[in-house]
């Protein structure tokens, strides 16, 4: 039976994909002396809020996610970032490989908020790992499950997320309205001839100020 370790190595941008991309580099070793044919590999990534320190602005960003810092006690609870699956090509002791994770800027998204209210330092993450493997030995092909306690953890960089974020969407953030508020602002947008969106929030925010001052 083999006898698989998992350990990330370090982490990068990808400068080339379609969409915002980490590249996670993981190494597999096993220990057994098992010849791998191939590994379906599936993985969740989690982050572990409670095993890091905050500013006194983070604190402020973070309000939103856990209510106040002496709550957080209670609040500050692991959050689910992303799932990932990879198909790992045939080995024995040990292999090398890129585990790309996809990164969405959506602020509707728990994992985004969260990334976004911080200002260093580094993101603790905990990647489960799970999926088929494919041994070959003297009688052929042979099948098992990777035990549901293979884990490791990783400690992200905070200013490789916003290396990433600031590659694909340079100087902006990005946000997900309803039809109906779009159609709105896309009204008021052209009603009042405002050449760009950021011209219309920022009008809208003067009105909104100006009403709060009378």
């Amino acid at each position: 039976m083999s006898n698989l370790t998992f350990t990330i190595i370090d982490a990068r941008v990808e400068p080339y994909a379609v969409v915002p991309t980490l590249m996670f580099r993981l190494q597999i070793v096993e220990a057994s002396g098992e010849q791998i044919h191939a590994i379906a590999l599936r993985c969740q990534i989690q982050m572990e809020p409670k095993r890091r320190h905050y500013s006194s602005g983070e604190e402020s960003q973070l309000l939103e996610l856990f209510g106040e810092p002496d709550r957080w006690g209670d609040t500050l609870k692991t959050l689910l970032w992303t799932h990932a699956s990879l198909m790992v090509p045939g080995f024995q002791d040990k292999i090398v490989i890129d585990l790309p994770i996809t990164c969405t800027y959506d602020f509707e998204v728990v994992a985004a908020k969260y990334l976004e209210s911080l200002d260093q330092g580094e993101v603790p993450l905990l990647f489960l790992f799970s999926g088929t493997i494919f041994t070959r030995g003297l009688l052929g092909f042979s099948v098992e499950q990777i035990p549901w306690e293979k884990e490791a953890t990783y400690r992200l960089p905070v200013r490789l997320w916003r290396e990433l974020m600031d590659r694909y969407f340079p100087g902006s953030a990005w946000i997900r309205l309803k039809r109906e508020s779009f159609d709105a602002l896309y009204r008021f947008k052209g009603r009042h001839a405002l050449p760009t969106w950021d011209d219309a929030v920022e009008s809208l925010l003067r009105r909104s100020e100006e009403r709060e001052r009378r």
